[in-house]
């Protein structure tokens, strides 16, 4: 048997066919069009193309499921607020179930890609997991006993919502001083910037040939490692603002595990090993508390795919 796993992006929507051991048998992107109709009609373009390539059936199908970003509840199947592509009250699994007979599910993206590392992922040798994912904004995900939870009515795990800082930055959610304003890309990217601002001599305008454009989240890490003290400064009260977030979730969850993705998780092991650092020495309960691992997301651009099509098993 199989699932269909789909995850709608910014850019592009992604779809595939997914074994019960986790194989993608096929899969494929298409462009996201500007209306939710034509990504339907688009996606059921693709869904045929797949089964009749593969030779497989609707009847082979244990289900579709969807990860899409936004706000999302699951329990009606409706995408309620989707800012980037001016999505609201959109009801995406009743207009899908117009051309399938199958049950349709659908949750936020980041939630499926922290089920797909927990079960197929870096997370699959451990029962429960918390992920952040560090892109543009932060997205976040939380896993107990092998299950997604979403909280009420699909509507919970916002972890990058957080608030970190009262009264700090003013955040897109309408909050102030919220996880994301500190530990996304595009935070790290902001302080990079006035960081290079506040000091002509540091690498970091070297790296950049001279052009703050081009600052980007690896220029703070790739300097720090060349030993810049401005970088170094730098990184480490990134390390801090990520840290303190991910402390606050062990201290209320316990996790046995703590995911990484995004785009700043391509720091690996440099990165990792100071947040365990920074982790080890504020833990609750310090020397007696149960340890939280920490890692980063291996899945890459099937983790939406293998997420989505968990959805339906």
């Amino acid at each position: 048997m199989y699932s269909i796993g789909i995850d709608i992006g910014g850019m592009s929507v992604k779809i595939g066919v997914v074994a019960v051991d986790g194989k993608i048998i096929g899969k494929q992107r298409v462009k996201t069009a500007n209306t939710p109709e034509v990504v339907v009609s688009d996606i059921v373009k693709v869904v045929d193309n797949l089964l009749k390539t593969n030779d497989i059936n609707q009847k082979d199908l244990l289900g579709i499921g969807i990860g899409c970003p936004g706000a999302v509840n699951g329990d009606k199947g409706v995408v309620d607020f989707l800012p980037n592509l001016g999505w609201e009250n959109v009801e995406l699994v009743k207009m899908l179930k117009q051309h399938f007979d199958l049950p349709i599910k659908i949750s936020n993206d980041a939630n499926v890609a922290t089920l797909a590392e927990a079960l197929y992922g870096s997370a699959k040798d451990y029962n429960s997991a918390i992920m952040f994912t560090l892109g543009t904004g932060v997205g976040g995900g939380i896993v107990i006993d092998k299950k997604l939870y979403e909280g009420g009515h699909s509507r919970g795990a916002e972890l990058g919502h957080m608030t970190l800082f009262m009264n700090g930055l003013p955040c897109t959610c309408g909050r102030n001083g919220c996880v994301e304003c500190y530990t996304s890309a595009t935070a790290l990217i902001n302080q990079t910037k006035s960081a290079m601002l506040q000091n002509a001599n540091t690498k970091m305008w070297q790296f950049v040939d001279g052009d703050i454009g081009k600052v980007d989240g690896k220029t703070a890490f790739e300097c720090a490692k060349l030993g810049d003290k401005t970088a170094n400064k730098l990184v480490e009260t990134y390390v801090s603002y990520l840290a303190e977030s991910m402390l606050n979730l062990f201290n209320i969850f316990r996790p046995e595990v703590f995911i990484l993705g995004g785009g700043i998780s391509a720091q690996g092991e440099y990165l990792v090993n100071k947040l365990k650092e920074y982790c080890k020495k504020f833990n609750y309960g310090y020397k007696m508390a149960p340890k939280t691992e920490i890692t980063v997301a291996m899945l890459g651009d099937d983790a939406g795919i293998l997420g989505a099509s968990l959805l339906v098993r």
